[in-house]
């Protein structure tokens, strides 16, 4: 692959997450079901990761981090350096461990949110923000209404992925 190629497929991959970023901040944010509201960004970082391995996927994980970190948290970096890791995980996982299809990605999504809630949780009882049933009656709901939105995500990015490959001809 090209220099060119190369920057033309994160290109694509980074216009592909145009219209996530759009449904997470401007619609789905506006729409809680159950009090909230779903995390997509985490999920497209995870999708990505695993159809383009553990390297491709820490930094597409670390550009989605320092975007998550301005969306969700007002960019305090946790999710910037979390992301990274997470897209690591993804996509060694996906690589070595698990397929590299659609419950390859449920599984490490699944556990990217858990993750990402858990620490969360965490902070929120060290900090005193609520008391821990407080903090898992968001938590939970959360996580499993986020992985909700991997039956969409994956096959979007499924077909950006082949599409890629189709234009640059790889």
């Amino acid at each position: 692959m090209t220099r060119q190629d190369f920057i033309l497929k994160w290109l694509f991959y980074a216009l592909a997450l145009l219209p996530v970023w759009w449904m997470d901040t401007f619609v789905l944010g506006r729409f809680p079901v159950l009090g909230v509201a779903p995390m997509l960004l985490p999920v497209a970082a995870v999708a990505v990761a695993v159809l383009e391995g553990a390297l491709a996927g820490a930094g597409f994980g670390l550009a989605v981090g320092v975007l998550c970190d301005a969306v969700y948290f007002g960019g305090h970096g946790f999710l910037t350096l979390g992301l990274c890791l997470i897209g690591w995980g993804a996509g060694a996982a996906a690589q070595y461990v698990l397929s590299r299809n659609f419950g390859g990605c449920l599984l490490c999504a699944a556990a990217g949110l858990v993750l990402i809630d858990t620490v969360r949780v965490f902070t929120g009882l060290f900090t005193g923000l609520a008391p821990l049933p407080a903090l898992l009656r968001v938590a939970l709901p959360e996580v499993l209404w986020s992985l909700c939105f991997a039956c969409l995500l994956y096959p979007w990015f499924t077909w950006v992925r082949r599409r890629i490959i189709h234009f640059l001809r790889l």
